[in-house]
């Protein structure tokens, strides 16, 4: 069950910690100081994220008292981290103001953050980011315990407990965000958003971070990735589909402009898309006659596959594929590496909405026809 953060672009985004690199930033001595108390044996590391993992900068020497301080110069936005020990792991995000870090190992609450701003919201990310985890592996556990028993209604309400949660975090992320004003601390909370969904709002933000800290680099990237992405964003044009169907007739999503059309990436392989494709079934039944069309566009490998799974489901609306697996010339088009993917247009072709499925499919149909 694909619930945990999200994936490929999390990743990306990640390497925004490595945000050194601003020719243009002002030049400036960060202190970070400390207090660790009752420390087990060990040492205390201080990395910079670079290529999304820490780079190792020095070993941090203690006092007697398990006072520590260094300096180091920090040229543009960037992320730190403390390994405390190989124990506790800190976070620090830098720029322009020293940091105060204070830790007792008898208390694991005791962390406590003076100074850099910055560093307090990229606090309030990570509790986000966590709270969101221990949810998503409850989740998980009641999922994988589910499927051990074959239990399919269960599983089904645990999707749409995923998705509803999923939709929440997102909301409490934008939030946050929000909240932090001009902290560049917003540049990690963008890894909990999923571009496809929230695509207007991660633009704007990138917008405003690139006004306020310009020239970093990591932001020019960030901003030359949503610029790649700017083509699927909801409001755009959907890119015109020609594949074959089944009889080996070429088949233009273009010829369901009127409708409101849903792209259903899927394969018979995938069994995920076997399981909402009786939503999708239902679901078209209930809507076909209001103006609702389904795209089909197959990830298979071989047409009889492919045909088998169309006939066993009962997907009676428009297929298309031209049986190239992800090679396909409509995945490439629409950037798609896993599946179930969705993509929703309007009469006129635009992108009104993405990854309808489940819960969110039925709601949004709703909305237009009800």
């Amino acid at each position: 069950m694909k619930y945990a953060m999200v994936g490929v672009w999390l990743v990306a985004v990640m390497a925004l910690f490595s945000c050194g690199g601003n020719e243009s930033g002002a030049d400036g001595m960060v202190k970070v100081t400390g207090k660790i108390e009752n420390a087990p044996e060990g040492v205390v590391v201080l990395s910079q994220f670079t290529d999304n993992r820490p780079k190792v900068l020095d070993t941090l020497e203690l006092g007697k008292d398990g006072e520590f301080s260094y300096e180091l110069t920090v040229d543009a936005p960037t992320f730190y981290e403390l390994n405390i020990h190989g124990q506790k792991m800190v976070r620090l995000a830098l720029f322009k103001e020293d940091v105060d870090v204070k830790y007792n190992f008898s208390n694991p609450e005791s962390l406590a953050i003076e100074g850099s701003k910055d560093t307090k919201e990229l606090m309030k990310v990570e509790e986000l980011m966590l709270a969101y985890q221990g949810e998503v592996n409850k989740l998980n556990e009641a999922y994988y315990e589910a499927m051990s028993k074959n239990d399919s209604e269960t599983i089904k309400n645990i999707q749409a407990q995923a998705m509803e949660l999923e939709e929440q975090q997102a909301e409490r992320v934008k939030e946050s965000i929000t909240s932090m004003g001009d902290s560049f601390a917003s540049m990690a909370a963008i890894g909990l958003l999923n571009p496809k969904t929230d695509f207007q709002f991660i633009d704007e933000l990138v917008s405003k971070l690139n006004e306020n800290y310009p020239g970093t680099t990591s932001i020019l990237q960030l901003k030359q990735q949503l610029d790649e992405m700017r083509a699927l964003s909801v409001g755009q044009p959907a890119p015109e589909i020609e594949l074959p169907n089944p009889e080996g007739n070429s088949v233009k999503l273009s010829d369901l402009r009127g409708k409101y059309v849903l792209i259903d990436f899927w394969a018979a392989w995938c069994k995920p898309c076997r399981q909402e494709n009786p939503n999708v079934v239902r679901l078209y039944n209930q809507y076909k006659d209001k103006g609702f069309e389904v795209f089909g566009v197959s990830l298979d490998r071989t047409r009889e596959d492919w045909v088998k799974a169309i006939a066993d489901d009962g997907l009676t609306w428009t297929q298309v594929s031209d049986l190239k697996y992800f090679n396909s010339s409509a995945a490439e088009l629409y950037q798609i590496d896993a599946i179930p993917a969705t993509y929703m247009i309007d009469p006129d072709g635009n992108i009104i909405a993405k990854d309808l499925r489940g819960p969110s499919l039925e709601n949004k149909l709703a909305e237009l026809f009800d």
